[in-house]
């Protein structure tokens, strides 16, 4: 995957000057060989100019990411200020006491410890990964840290983008504003261009020597689903658009993502629809949102850092029919009717997560821009249905009266025929109607949910919480209400 950075974690141990410092070294060391891949810092942190030193030497040695490691109870300022003085994410952890054969100089009381440095971290208002339990043996401790990986991607991820826009919005899609203030308080930069900079780049880029490489590409990878390869070239054309775009101006930034307009006006002046090529940008790990969709967007990238995989965006588009169900989901998977529903989207989701993908044109738009005639303007799109298997359902969103608000939930794509058209599947997500009522519409969410496939939950949770999203929401179990659910229902 490209467009995503790569972590390199550092350990720093630290303790307390009354207790033994070797202790914290050698559980330092046992945790470091249990990982066998990260960088552990000599330093033994004792006190501030410890804490200088040891972050010092992470710095020299590459480490954008950090462990904190309590060998035993720690010392409580200058363990929190290494969260301060390094710049990137930083988890913290604790030692478990090994045996009761060695409780008395063998004992380090980072379980104490830990209390103390959560404290110090909120009242200095610094931000820290903390593990679900973060107390544990060398390979426990070990495991929490790959568990931070995905989450600290994520982080820097999000320190290091731009998020790229062309609109406006269609009409009538407010649902899918975007209030920039927030976004650019998370450390994302934006750059929003009009839709006539777009085409502008896209004519100069006519008759590009690349065309043809770029159209083969696009040839082997469609295979038989090929139907409409006379619009292949103009679908090149602006894919190469994109990217250059990207590399012209991303200036500070590392990574991108694209927020664009598709519709209506696009097919009339374009002469196709930009799906395939979001599909494949997507695919990449450059995720290009649909209806200049900000936030969907971010959310797809945050998907895309956490699980090194091509991520999608599905509009939360229908109900699965009552004859559909009965005939296949009913006795077969444990879900109700009203946990099932179909996530679409005209053509972006890449193809390796589609069945039988294959180039059409799009029917919605044809409908009104093409009615009498073969498609022509219409073309571009990539249907299929979505392979079946696990999911993670997430948005994070700008709230309307200002500040950010998220959901994620998990499911799955069942492995059945959606008898319907586009990049579609039938997704089963446990108490998705009270989900659907009590979050999606009474938090004023749109329509547009980013997908990650594979049960990512933990991961995106820990990342917006990271974030400092206060109403994080996912689908709660029946025997847990929701707030202002009716109990009588």
């Amino acid at each position: 995957m490209m467009n995503i950075p790569e972590v390199k974690l550092g350990l720093i141990s630290v303790s307390r000057d009354c207790f033994p410092a070797a202790l914290s070294a050698g559980r330092r060391q046992a945790v470091a060989a249990a990982h066998g891949s990260l960088y552990e810092c000599p330093i033994t942190v004792e006190n501030e100019l410890d804490m200088l030193k040891a972050v010092a030497d992470v710095k020299a040695h590459g480490v954008n990411a950090l462990a904190v490691f309590l060998g035993n109870f720690g010392p409580e300022t200058p363990e929190t200020l290494i969260a301060r003085e390094f710049d990137g994410p930083v988890m913290f952890a604790a030692a478990a006491e090994e045996t009761g054969d060695n409780l008395i100089d063998g004992r380090g009381d980072a379980y104490c410890g830990m209390l103390n440095c959560s404290y110090n971290l909120g009242i200095r208002g610094l931000k820290a990964y903390i593990p679900p339990y973060p107390v544990g043996t060398a390979e426990e401790v070990a495991g929490m840290i790959r568990e931070f990986v995905p989450i600290a991607r994520a982080l820097l991820g999000l320190r290091g983008l731009k998020l790229i826009a062309f609109g406006p919005r269609p009409n009538d899609f407010l649902a899918c504003n975007a209030p920039i203030q927030s976004i650019l308080a998370l450390g994302v930069e934006v750059q929003e261009n009009s839709e006539l900079d777009l085409l502008v780049a896209f004519k100069k880029h006519e008759n590009d020597k690349r065309i043809p490489e770029v159209v083969a590409d696009m040839a082997a990878e469609l295979g038989d689903g090929n139907r409409m390869s006379g619009i292949l070239p103009k679908l090149a054309q602006y894919e190469l658009t994109l990217l250059d775009w990207m590399e012209e101006t991303r200036g500070s930034r590392s990574f991108v993502a694209f927020a664009n307009k598709c519709w209506p006006a696009f097919q009339t002046e374009f002469g196709f629809v930009p799906c395939y090529v979001n599909s494949r940008l997507a695919g990449r790990g450059i995720p290009v949102s649909c209806e200049v969709d900000m936030y969907g967007a971010l959310s797809e990238y945050i998907g895309t850092c956490v699980t090194g995989e091509p991520v999608t965006l599905l509009d939360i588009n229908n109900s699965v029919p009552a004859d559909i169900y009965n005939a296949d989901i009913a006795g077969k998977y444990n879900y109700r009717l009203h946990e099932t529903f179909m996530g679409f989207h005209c053509g972006n989701t890449p193809s390796c997560r589609l069945k039988s993908a294959t180039m059409k044109h799009q029917l919605i738009m044809k409908r009104s821009l093409e009615p009498d005639s073969e498609p022509n303007i219409t073309r571009g799109t990539l249907e299929g249905d979505i392979l079946p298997g696990e999911i993670t359902f997430y948005r994070l969103q700008g709230a309307a009266e200002g500040g950010l608000r998220a959901y994620v939930a998990e499911g799955e794509v069942l492995p059945v025929a959606t008898r319907s058209f586009g990049g579609i599947g039938i997704f089963a997500i446990p108490e998705m109607d009270r989900f659907y009522r009590h979050v999606l519409i009474a938090d004023h969410y749109p329509h547009h949910g980013a997908v990650a496939f594979g049960h990512a939950g933990k991961a995106i949770f820990e990342v917006l919480r990271y974030l400092g999203i206060e109403k994080i929401s996912y689908n709660q179990p029946k025997s847990l209400p929701y707030a202002g659910e009716n109990p009588f229902c």
